[in-house]
């Protein structure tokens, strides 16, 4: 193809991002560049001139997933506009060469250190200076307050990247390969972005890294000092006073670095959210060994009767991994139990399959397909009560919900959240008597009770 036929005379772009909220912020980073450049944003992939799709790896769905959205995307280079498809984020960056010869279909793969330089990048093949087709490196960059983001989220709400990266190392886990070494951003650079995304607004600010509780040892000033967080504590205590801002959640707070400054700091606040995500993955101590988590059972289950004593009514989420190497019978008991002494609201299990290029991969004794499934089974029973039983407990009360709109199912009824539900994985609050617009924050008293979602009416 001469280069005539790679110029982008209307520089549209479509993209798609799949995986993770991390994944989506880059998305958002790299979507700001391009309107930036004069990109504009195409609904659907029919008329657009660039295609990107920013993948995910982390399990063999998630794989399948995105090879299978770019190869139906390639077939608009045929019968649509495309003149350009860029394939970035986690499976360009752990497996760029081999798709070269795999996939010449793509014309450009980024890895997850490079996405901000997407528009370079285009306009050198715009011209036909491009060497190479793929451009992966060792992950070290991480976005800050000064990069352009285009916010593809509902506008009330938003994800906030506090780091990168990840230095953790659990054997079961390819994040540290995909995104590199921990690279956390500053509390000024976060809170300055807060206030920008308020000022769109915002009123929900979801905070996300790969691991919220490792955030800021690689800054000066960061880590645990005498049982103390004291940069996560001024973190979370400086955005909770952004003006506009109403809601501050955390995921992905790991239990053994959870401190007590900052379960008081949550106890105390009007704005973080009573809900923490805290990964536990297992509750047998011999699993977690194998896995190189630094935690006991011991340990997760006094963290958690501590956050309960401390901030009553807190909803946990969590998630678990069953059927991993060397889960014998007992251990597998052991899980259960845990789960059912430690009563999360939220709880999401996975799976066990090896993933190429983890220690895991490496581990004897694996569990048969049968097993797992099995023991998937189980604990979905057993936490399906458990959710519902929790969610009796609202029955009757008048409670905050930030509504969303429409219900996906029908326009005769609202949707919404209440604090206690993350966007996206956690449930509904079913909204079938009363008015109010996307973006409002309502009082709702709950009137009926789902395994998962609540139902009520305004008052």
């Amino acid at each position: 193809m001469n280069t005539d036929q790679k110029k982008f005379q209307e520089k549209s772009i479509f993209f798609a991002s799949l995986g993770c909220s991390k994944n989506l912020v880059d998305s958002q980073v790299m979507l700001g560049h391009l309107k930036l450049d004069g990109f504009t944003v195409a609904e659907s992939p029919d008329n657009a001139e660039v295609i990107i799709v920013n993948t995910c790896s982390f399990v063999e769905a998630a794989k399948v997933e995105s090879i299978e959205t770019v190869l139906d995307l390639a077939s608009y280079k045929e019968d649509g506009n495309c003149k350009a498809l860029v394939m970035s984020g986690c499976m360009a960056q752990r497996y760029s060469h081999e798709l070269e010869n795999e996939m010449p279909e793509v014309d450009m793969f980024i890895g997850t250190g490079e996405y901000h330089k997407i528009v370079p990048l285009l306009r050198a093949m715009e011209e036909g200076k491009l060497e190479k087709k793929s451009f992966v490196e060792i992950p070290r960059y991480i976005h800050t307050e000064f990069d352009p983001r285009l916010n593809t989220s509902p506008s009330y709400m938003a994800w906030l990247k506090i780091s990168e990266g990840c230095n953790r190392n659990c054997t079961f886990c390819i994040i540290p390969t995909l995104r590199g070494k921990l690279r956390s951003r500053t509390v000024d650079s976060l809170v300055k972005e807060a206030e920008q995304l308020a000022a769109t607004g915002v009123r929900e600010l979801n905070l996300i890294s790969q691991d919220f509780s490792d955030y800021g040892v690689d800054l000066e000033g960061g880590g645990k000092k005498d049982g103390k967080n004291p940069m996560i504590y001024e973190l979370l205590s400086r955005l909770e006073k952004v003006e506009g801002i109403d809601w501050v959640r955390v995921f992905y707070f790991y239990p053994d670095d959870l401190t007590e400054d900052v379960m008081d700091l949550m106890a105390s606040s009007t704005k973080i959210t009573k809900y923490l995500d805290m990964p536990v993955q297992h509750f047998a101590d011999g699993v977690l060994k194998r896995m190189n988590r630094r935690v006991t059972e011991e340990v997760i289950h006094q963290k958690i009767k501590t956050l309960r004593e401390k901030i009553p009514g807190i909803v946990l989420r969590t998630s678990i991994i069953v059927g991993f190497p060397g889960e014998t019978e007992e251990d597998f008991q052991a899980l259960l139990r845990g789960v059912k002494t430690a009563r999360f609201n939220h709880l999401g299990v996975f799976k066990y399959s090896d993933e190429e290029g983890t220690p895991a991969v490496r581990l004897k004794d694996k569990v048969s397909q049968d097993v797992i499934d099995d023991r998937f089974e189980q604990l979905y029973e057993v936490q399906r009560e458990i959710a519902r039983e929790l969610n009796q407990e609202y029955l009757g009360k008048v409670i905050e919900v930030l509504v969303e709109g429409a219900h996906e199912e029908t326009d005769l009824l609202l949707q919404g959240r209440h604090a206690g539900q993350a966007p996206d994985i956690d449930g509904k609050v079913i909204i079938n008597d009363g008015m109010a617009k996307a973006g409002d924050i309502v009082k709702v008293e709950i009137t009926d009770v789902l395994d998962y979602d609540l139902v009520g009416r305004i008052v």
